[in-house]
């Protein structure tokens, strides 16, 4: 049994790893405003104090950060840094006050999407953010000590969800949060580091 740290618990993708790994390891929850812990990932204080409270973990798991979609030409700065602060930089404080408290062996994962690689009118701010987010943890996996490991969940947009954001990515293929749940249980369980899982 592992002790999993997971951050953004209370989500939709939150409760389906919850489901999935739930039976055989301890979950710990933390969010901004719900779980076990809340945590504001935007700050480090907030992210150290997380773990000061939880301690040493086996893995760690980020399925939270909000990301403004809308029309690129009538975006502001403010709204493109939204996703930049909250889903990039919010994972990267995780791992960055993480490493010091995963046991060896341990693992990091992170949540990108597909996006990254299939923009859609309205995604910019989503493509730019998951291809950073891909892009860090590839770079993290060759400097990791200890056997540690960090890869990154690229879903696309889930079954529960596509009644919201359906009509923003015409032709793709909604993915149930049960199937993408078993991408974070192979970077959990698995042996493999700077990969991105996706689920498309």
């Amino acid at each position: 049994m592992m002790k999993v740290l997971l951050v953004g618990a209370s989500g939709t993708i939150g409760k389906a790893i919850i489901a999935e790994l739930g039976q055989q390891h301890e979950i710990i929850t933390a969010g901004k405003s719900s779980g076990q812990h809340n945590v504001d990932l935007t700050s480090v204080q907030s992210v150290e104090n997380l773990f000061n409270q939880v301690g040493k973990v086996d893995a760690i798991i980020a399925a939270a950060g909000n990301v403004h979609w809308g029309s690129f030409k009538d975006m502001t700065a403010d709204e493109f840094k939204i996703g930049i602060n909250e889903k990039l930089l919010g994972q990267v404080n995780l791992t960055l006050v993480g490493q010091k408290f995963l046991n060896e062996g341990g693992s990091i994962t992170l949540t990108s999407g597909s996006l990254s690689h299939d923009p859609h009118r309205g995604g910019a701010s989503f493509t730019t953010v998951n291809s950073s987010v891909d892009g860090f943890i590839r770079g993290v996996s060759v400097e990791l000590e200890g056997g540690r490991r960090i890869n990154s969940v690229s879903p696309n947009v889930l079954e529960e969800s596509w009644h919201l954001y359906g009509l923003g990515v015409p032709g793709t293929t909604p993915v149930p949060a049960a199937l993408v749940a078993k991408a974070y249980r192979k970077s959990v369980e698995g042996h493999q580091t700077g990969q991105t899982y996706q689920v498309w």
